[in-house]
């Protein structure tokens, strides 16, 4: 044990050490805490305490399969001093070297595991996508982001719900919001945020000239009724008849709603549905999602104000994406990442730029968490 007692403090700081000792100690008393909570009663504090055992469980986990690693190598290290087989000694050398190779690794997943969660990560999404500068040819272009967050959404088997798509004038859409439903979806697409910036030649140029054109992405966490307490007497909804595509009912009831959040001074409409109700359903899942972002990004601003970045707060500057036709390329400028696949990316191929980003994403925050 003496040798196990060094091994540690050679991997291990002494602080994070201790970390670690004191918060597998208190797994116990999460779980009794979790047991004796009534769900049928208080359900947000189930849920919780729930999220809470689940990540020590989590860091229990690393912590006990780091100590059974550094258990083999002393058990090993032991036997390679006493043993004189010399093909036995190879062997156990093989065991340390392929032990002491799981170590590096295994100890940056235990730090990535103390790092604070993000509250939203494991929520669904709200995706919104609206056409920048570019006039029809950013609105079709918005088209083809849908397209390709639908298919990526299908490779990872997760669910769409389209929540409103609105047409524009020449073929492209004006605003598309949907919602794509698994666990953790949003710790996946949360850095899609921001302008995504497209170069080709549009189908209506004669003089065969590249434009550049851009389509916002936002991509908000979706809240649940125990995340935003919405009090109705601040609602202002207005219903009115709905205009553009969409069938004979379209122009003959008051089916489209509009709801002003009056604290806030948010507005969100909805009008894809034939029924009012339907419509101002779907517009309060927008109304909360957005509350949500907005209460998220006024408290990470606050714990962030005196850091020069600030992490997980959604905000990503302009051009985050830029998609190059002409040389098939794609270009994400926050990691210097660049893919000659851009019809891979566009039919859904998006997990280098998304594996990258989250790795980023923890390289940043555990080189602002050791200083």
């Amino acid at each position: 044990m003496k040798f196990l007692q060094t091994q540690v403090r050679s991997k291990l700081d002494n602080s994070l050490h201790e970390k670690l000792i004191t918060i597998e100690a208190s797994l116990p008393e999460i779980e009794k805490q979790l047991s004796e909570i009534d769900i049928s009663r208080d359900q947000k504090a189930y849920a919780e305490m729930a999220k809470k055992h689940s990540d020590v469980s989590t860091i229990v986990e690393l912590f006990v399969e780091w100590k059974d690693i550094n258990l083999e190598i002393a058990d090993a290290e032991e036997l390679l001093q006493s043993e004189s087989d010399e093909e036995m000694k190879t062997e156990f050398e093989g065991i340390i070297s392929e032990n002491k190779s799981k170590l590096d690794p295994l100890i940056q997943k235990i730090k990535i595991s103390l790092l604070p969660k993000d509250p939203s990560d494991d929520k669904d999404v709200l995706v919104e996508i609206r056409p920048g500068a570019g006039g029809e040819e950013a609105a079709i272009w918005v088209g083809d982001l849908y397209k390709m967050y639908t298919r990526f959404a299908e490779r990872s088997s997760w669910k769409v719900e389209p929540i409103e798509i609105t047409d524009s004038d020449m073929g492209g859409y004006s605003k598309i919001i949907f919602a794509i439903k698994s666990k953790g979806v949003y710790s996946k697409l949360k850095f899609e945020a921001g302008a995504h910036r497209v170069q080709r030649v549009p189908k209506t140029e004669s003089q065969g000239r590249v434009h550049t054109s851009i389509a916002t992405v936002a991509v908000l966490p979706e809240a649940e009724d125990v995340d935003i307490n919405i009090d109705q007497n601040d609602l202002k909804v207005d219903v009115y008849r709905s205009s553009g595509p969409g069938g004979q009912s379209v122009n003959t009831t008051d089916s489209a709603v509009r709801i002003t959040h009056i604290p806030t001074g948010l507005v969100v409409s909805c009008q894809d549905e034939k029924s009012q109700l339907q419509n101002k359903e779907k517009a309060m899942r927008i109304l909360r999602a957005r509350l949500l972002k907005a209460e998220q990004e006024k408290a990470a601003a606050e714990r962030a104000k005196d850091r020069k970045e600030q992490v997980g707060s959604g905000e990503r500057s302009d051009k985050i994406r830029t998609y190059n036709y002409k040389d098939n390329r794609v270009s994400d400028h926050r990691i210097n990442l660049t893919l000659k696949k851009l019809d891979q990316v566009l039919d859904g191929d998006l997990d280098e730029f998304v594996d990258a980003l989250v790795s980023d994403n923890e390289a940043s925050r555990l080189a602002n968490l050791d200083e």
